[in-house]
């Protein structure tokens, strides 16, 4: 599967199938740091992804009011 990662900007190849969880550790990605997104939709961490699948990890940014 192609996966697109954010921040530094880069791309892998990573084989499948496997969980969304397993695909952050094999990334060294922490799992509440980050969203997983299959086209349009955020997945959950027990999702699981095949080699057909394009995925984008951004990191999560939260803010708030001053």
């Amino acid at each position: 599967m192609k996966v697109l990662l954010r921040n530094p900007r880069r791309e892998v190849e990573v084989t499948g199938p496997v969980t969304v969880l397993a695909l952050l550790a094999r990334l060294n990605l922490n799992p509440e740091s980050v969203l997983v997104i299959r086209g349009d939709t955020i997945v959950t961490r027990d999702a699981r992804l095949t080699d057909d699948d394009t995925i984008e990890i951004r990191p999560v940014i939260s803010g708030g009011s001053r």
